[in-house]
């Protein structure tokens, strides 16, 4: 069931559910169809009037206006959206915490494409969260087949995987399979050599030490000692060219941090971990005819992945109501337990659990107007963890940053664009092929781990001036800005956008909030803390169990490709 005129603010029928949801993001959505897969009955509402939360994907103006009302705390609702509500409850209101800060917009180029542009930007689909895809072989695509919600979704396949190379050497291709090493221009036949021995050592280990190859020698197996150590240490251990070990620290296992400075990596990876990642992009390559390398990227943009989810818990029975607002909780006054919801209506709601958007919190201090109440319990039930924060940016160009080539994913390495550069920065380029923006456009998005704005953005910046050409300003018909053909022209940027994004993560109560996006890639550490959280709040209940019905199984054949 979907409402979608709220302005009347219709009552909704039933009152009380196993569990409400608030927010229409991925892990929200992938909770709501677990929940309706066990027969949970469940309510999933979000303010917007477009589905995916923080992790939509919104058109031109949309995005702008989302980003801008989403960085200040939201005005206070009228007294008119307070109802009477039950005496035995307390109502704490809710506020509006701001994931979004240091948002920049601007328009560039003449004033013909900046018109041309603006007449378009119903047409662009852009993600708020990215730079997203998938790893053809990760967790994702086996939840969506898992769960069958593959079935309301198509992919084209990443043309490339590139890593930026300073000292004007640009762009390379990621060497991801044998023949992709063979045929690399940019490796030297002792680095492709060194290369191959060490994917043979990795593949030898997880085909099993110990054995015997066909050809009777002893295959070789990574010792526990190397496994549980530095993974950076390993690849010197080995002997490999530091262009090699960035190639495989940050290229293929998809590193944050500078695994050669322990000072500031936050995240070194022991080798059995790094082992386990070269082992997923290896298998991702060629696992769909149609998508030439490791990654996938969803027709029409990120946003239909929350909207895949919230079709399956849809069919289950969930019931969706967008455009309306919670402004408060409705709390035991005697336990400081969570009971239900009010909505912007006055319409009072009850469950057994609650998830949040990650963007809404219990105010602290509490209002002293509730009296005498167990208020410690109460500002538990909505703590989240400050992971860190995520810097974002996103470009419209005229070209492609590499001429033969329409969509492919790009990551720099530390150090790549100066000496200070402590975190990799992440790209992905889309083009019209994959429905995102008019024909002869593309879009381009960036992001980097940052501990400041500051940081981040100029980081963002230096990757975007890498490969792009700086917005200059037009003052003049007889000054234009002219997109030549010539591939070493960089593209010239349109249209861009900078923000930072804080990264949470919640405690489980009978109130959560969701996870936000984080900086990775690909999706496997938030659906990793999503399916946590359903063991948490259902322990006796499978996660999407197996199902005898021929509508809800799916095999890998249920991945629509585009061709």
């Amino acid at each position: 069931m979907a409402v979608s005129e709220a302005s009347a603010y219709p009552p909704i029928e039933p009152t009380n559910f196993d569990l409400i949801i608030v927010g229409t993001g991925l892990p929200e959505s992938i909770l709501a169809a677990a929940a309706s897969a066990v027969k949970k009955t469940v309510l999933h509402l979000d303010p917007n009037s477009f589905y995916g939360s923080h992790f939509a994907t919104l058109s031109l103006i949309d995005l702008t206006s989302h980003l801008n009302s989403h960085s200040v705390p939201a005005p206070p609702l009228p007294p008119s959206a307070a109802g009477s509500g039950d005496s035995d409850y307390a109502v704490v209101d809710l506020v509006h915490d701001p994931l979004y800060s240091d948002i920049e917009v601007e328009w560039h180029g003449s004033e013909d494409e900046t018109s041309k542009i603006r007449e378009d930007s119903r047409k662009f689909n852009i993600d708020l969260g990215g730079p997203r895809a998938l790893f053809c072989a990760d967790s994702c695509i086996d939840l969506l087949l898992k769960s069958g919600a593959a079935q309301y979704l198509e992919f084209k396949g990443v043309d490339a995987s590139l890593v930026y190379e300073p000292n004007g050497s640009g762009l390379a291709n990621v060497p991801d399979s044998r023949g992709a090493i063979f045929r690399d221009k940019n490796l030297s036949l002792k680095e492709k050599n060194q290369l191959m021995r060490f994917f043979k050592l990795v593949q030898q280990h997880l085909a099993g030490g110990g054995d015997q190859s066909e050809s009777g020698g002893d295959i070789q197996k990574i010792s526990q000692e190397d496994l549980e150590s530095p993974f950076v240490s390993f690849l010197d251990k080995m002997r490999l060219p530091p262009k090699i070990k960035s190639i495989l620290l940050y290229a293929i296992a998809m590193l944050d941090y500078d695994q050669d400075n322990n000072e500031v990596c936050k995240d070194l990876l022991k080798t059995k971990d790094g082992i386990d990642r070269l082992a997923q992009y290896s298998s991702s390559v060629g696992r769909f005819p149609n998508a030439p390398g490791a990654l996938l990227y969803p027709i029409y943009g990120e946003g239909e992945l929350p909207q895949a989810f919230c079709r399956r818990a849809a069919v289950k029975g969930c019931i969706y109501v967008l455009r309306m607002p919670v402004t408060s909780l409705l709390i035991d006054k005697v336990t400081g337990c969570y009971k239900g919801v009010r909505l912007v209506s006055g319409q009072d709601l009850y469950s057994h659990q609650l998830i949040m958007d990650p963007s809404f919190v219990i105010p602290s201090p509490l209002s002293p107007s509730l009296g005498d109440f167990p208020r410690e319990k109460i500002q538990l039930l909505s703590q989240r963890d400050l992971k860190g924060m995520v810097a974002r940016g996103i470009c419209i160009t005229r070209s492609s940053i590499k001429p033969d080539l329409l969509n492919c994913s790009v990551v720099y390495p530390p150090r790549s664009l100066y000496p200070e550069q402590v975190t990799s920065v992440r790209a992905l380029q889309i083009g019209s092929n994959l429905a995102v923006c008019p024909a002869g456009t593309f879009i381009l998005y960036f992001s980097t781990v940052c501990n400041d704005a500051d940081e981040g953005k100029k980081l963002l910046k230096a990757a975007m001036n890498a490969l792009l050409t700086p917005p200059v300003s037009v003052t003049s018909e007889s000054n234009p800005i002219v997109q030549s053909d010539n591939e070493d022209v960089k593209p010239i940027v349109l249209w861009n956008a900078f923000y930072i994004q804080k990264v949470f993560t919640g405690k489980f109560d009978s109130m959560t909030s969701a996870p936000t996006p984080d900086g990775n890639l690909n999706y496997a550490d938030i659906l990793d803390a999503t399916e946590k959280l359903f063991g948490q709040m259902y322990p006796d209940q499978a996660f999407f169990p197996k199902t005898e019905s021929p509508e809800d199984t799916m095999d890998e054949n249920g991945v629509i490709m585009e061709s």
